[in-house]
Order: C-alpha cells, then structure tokens, then sequence
C-alpha cells in the first residue's frame, strides 16, 4: 500500500478513536453533574417537605455528595477516606432516619452519589486517541536483558517483536547501547525502540531524538516512570510493542543536563542518601520527600549547591534539588508523583527544604518550591553527585540543564492510554469542578 494512502487511513481512523473518546468522555461529564445536581436537589427538596426533620437528609446528602467527590481527586487511601465517609454518613442516615420514613430517599440518595463518582472519574479517564502514524519499514527493538530482573525474558518480548516485524537486538554485558543504536540505523532502521529501564530509554531516545526518527517506549524496567506519563499501559510490555505496527505519535520534550539527555529528572543533594532507600526505585518522587526531613536536620549541613530563583535573588544550601523533564504534580492530589504533560516545553524544577520553606500547599506549608522554566543552573565548588533517571552520576559543576521542546517522536500503541494519569484532572475540588462543567460543556 502506498504510504500516501497509508497516512490518510490511519489519520482517519485516529480521527475516529478521538471522536469516540471526546464523545464518552463529555457524556459521562454530564451524567457525573446530572447526578450531583440531582443529589443535591433531592437533599434540599426533602428538607423543606418534612422540615426541621428532612434537614438531616440534606446533611447526609452534602456529605455523601463530597465524600465520593473526594474519592474522585484522591488516590490510595485518600481515595478510601472519601468513599468511607460517604458510605459512613449514608449509613449513620439510613440507622438514624429509616424509623422517620426516609428509607427510600436515603437509597436514592447513595444511587445519586454512585454515579456521581463513577461518571466524574470516567470523565477524567486521561486517555486520548492519537492520529495513527505509518508503520515503519525497518523498525528494531533493543532489549536490556536485566532491566526488571529479566522481565523481558519473561514476557518472551524478542519473540513478540519478531512476529509483528521487529527485529530484536538485545545488550550483552559491556555494549554501547548508543553506538547499538546508530549502528542498526546506518543499516537501514526507521524507527527504533527500547526495552528496559529509564537510564536505558534516555539513551535511546536521545539518538531517535538527533536523528528525527520514531521512537518507543516498552515497559520492562522496574517502575518505569517515563512510560507511565507517556501514557504507556506499564502492564502490557508487549502491548506496547504495537506501537511500531498501528500506534499513534505525538512529540514529547526531552531534558538536557550538561549535554547528556535526560527523560524524567536529575536529583542533586540527598539523591546518595535516597537512592539507598530499598524504596526509591518504586516510588522515586515520594521517597525523596520522605528522605529529605531524615537526611537534613540541625547537625548535618546541606550540600554547597548555588541557584538563582525566577525573581533573581540568589540562593544555596538546599536539602535537594530536583530538575524535571516537564514538572511534577506532588501533594496528595490525584495523579502525585506524575507528570500531567511530557510537552510543556518547560523544565520543572523542585526545591525541596524542609527547614526554611514557606510555600503554601493543600495542608499548610510544603517542604518544598516549584517553579518552571526552559533553562536553569547550579553552581558549587566541587564535583556534584546526582541521580540522572535513576543512575548515579556525578556532574561537573556548574551543572547546566536546557529543556529541548517536541524534540522526540513517540509512538504509543492505539489501545494505551496516550496520556499521563495526572493530564486531565486539576488539583484542588473548585478548579476540578470547573474542568468537569467545561468538558461536559464540551469546551475541553
């Protein structure tokens, strides 16, 4: 099939999925506010029927209604708090109300707020449909053999890759990946992808990057942060594979740090103390914060790094330093610890000091400032030591960090979500229930 045909079918039918998902999305918007309103209403018109009495629906109706709404923002166990608040207060109602005849409002009034939580987290479902890019020709997969204690060999991925045109090539102990990768692409490949770690992905997509070719992210490594807000489904690996047979593309940015690319961040400062914690390879971000009050208190003194905030004034002497490829979502909202897009053309820095902070956040001050900005530097007089998408390094100083904007041509394949968890949803209960009206309005 000639490729001009090839590109106008796949665009179609990229179209299409975007109709659909657009379409699902706002419908179920509606019906998320249709059932608050309908909730709400139904508290209020009961109050004043049967009042003093119906006041005391009214009032399960408003915690029931926030309780799920609550469920909708948080994840984990704040999650769970807002659904057993809600479950709490509809059944502290129907045992205190059901002798006074309000049986069967208080059952309508937990059907009203069950949708309202389902079809408002439907509404936020962040995936997106990607026009369908053309397949390439000559496309070839590396394999990191150790990345997830063998997870590639489990999942079987060079064979898969095999049966859907991709040739494997897999990384012996003491191979240059990079000289791997421009190696397959003088004999002829037109999209490359990588299988293993983030430290591995960089390296990969920083030569798909300099040679403008497509690029896949697959999944086999421990957490893999950069594939999660890609919106690559972390447990489908050989899903992902389809990305170089019917995927969509979109242009993502990449970091910079000295020269060296980077896909998800650079830690300075207690980057040696956190990645020791058995927990930082799982959760990263979130170990950082809980590292960052142990590692630096009174008797230990910070690391001599020197930056300059947006306002120009001069600073030193934080905890740690975190600079992200786009900025990370950190709190307890829904999404923390991602990052809601990988194409904001900006870096996301991160300055993380318990002892002086003053930021404001959700519960008081944070112990931590973010801002954004495309480039950013830090000074000090010795060799720094860092983490740079999970690998220890250490930097030259002054440590020099650029954003590179829609440097990368990713493919993600069209059943994965396309979308970081975080994409859609806003921080905080107004703004998010703003966002829900404007795509139930159709205006996002």
């Amino acid at each position: 099939m000639p490729r001009a045909v090839a590109a106008t079918r796949s665009a179609a039918a990229g179209g299409g999925r975007l109709r659909w998902r657009t379409t699902r999305r706002r419908t179920a918007a509606v019906v998320a506010v249709g059932a608050a309103v309908w909730t709400l209403s139904l508290g209020v018109v009961v109050a004043v029927d049967d009042f003093p009495r119906g006041l005391l629906v009214l009032l399960c109706a408003l915690v029931v209604a926030a309780g799920a709404w609550e469920g909708v923002l948080r994840r984990g166990w704040g999650r769970v708090a807002g659904i057993a608040v809600s479950t709490v207060a509809l059944l502290a109602g129907v045992q205190q109300l059901t002798d006074e005849g309000f049986l069967r409002w208080l059952l309508l009034l937990g059907l009203g707020a069950l949708v309202w939580h389902a079809a408002a987290r439907l509404a936020f479902d962040p995936r997106v449909a990607l026009p369908t890019a053309v397949r390439p020709e000559h496309p070839v997969l590396f394999i990191n053999p150790r990345s997830g204690d063998g997870k590639a060999a489990r999942l079987g991925l060079a064979a898969e890759a095999l049966e859907r045109g991709i040739r494997p090539v897999e990384l012996g102990p003491g191979d240059d990946l990079e000289k791997l990768v421009r190696d397959a692409v003088e004999q002829g490949a037109d999209a490359v992808a990588m299988a293993g770690g983030d430290g591995s992905q960089a390296v990969v997509a920083g030569v798909a990057s300099d040679l403008r070719l497509p690029y896949a992210c697959i999944p086999s490594g421990t957490r893999n942060h950069f594939a999660l807000d890609l919106g690559v489904d972390r447990d489908d690996a050989v899903g992902a594979l389809d990305a170089l047979v019917d995927g969509g593309e979109r242009a993502v940015d990449l970091g910079e740090v000295n020269g060296r690319v980077f896909v998800n961040n650079v830690s300075l400062g207690v980057y040696a103390e956190a990645v020791q914690n058995a927990g930082y390879r799982r959760a990263k971000v979130r170990t950082l914060l809980r590292t960052v009050p142990a590692v630096v208190g009174p008797d230990r003194s910070p690391e001599d790094l020197r930056w300059t905030t947006p306002g120009g004034r001069a600073r030193h002497g934080a905890a740690a330093i975190l600079v992200a490829n786009n900025q990370y979502r950190l709190g307890g909202a829904a999404g923390a610890g991602t990052r809601p897009t990988v194409d904001g053309g900006m870096l996301g820095v991160t300055i993380f000091d318990p002892r002086s902070s003053s930021s404001p956040g959700p519960g008081g001050p944070m112990p931590w400032r973010q801002w954004s900005t495309p480039e950013f530097q830090v000074e000090s007089d010795r060799p720094v030591p860092a983490g740079v998408d999970g690998e220890a390094a250490t930097l030259k100083a002054p440590v020099r960090f650029r954003i590179r904007p829609a440097a990368l041509r990713v493919r993600i394949a069209a059943r994965h979500p396309g979308a970081s968890p975080s994409a859609i949803e806003p921080v905080g209960a107004v703004a998010a229930l703003r966002a829900l009206l404007r795509i139930a309005a159709g205006r996002q």
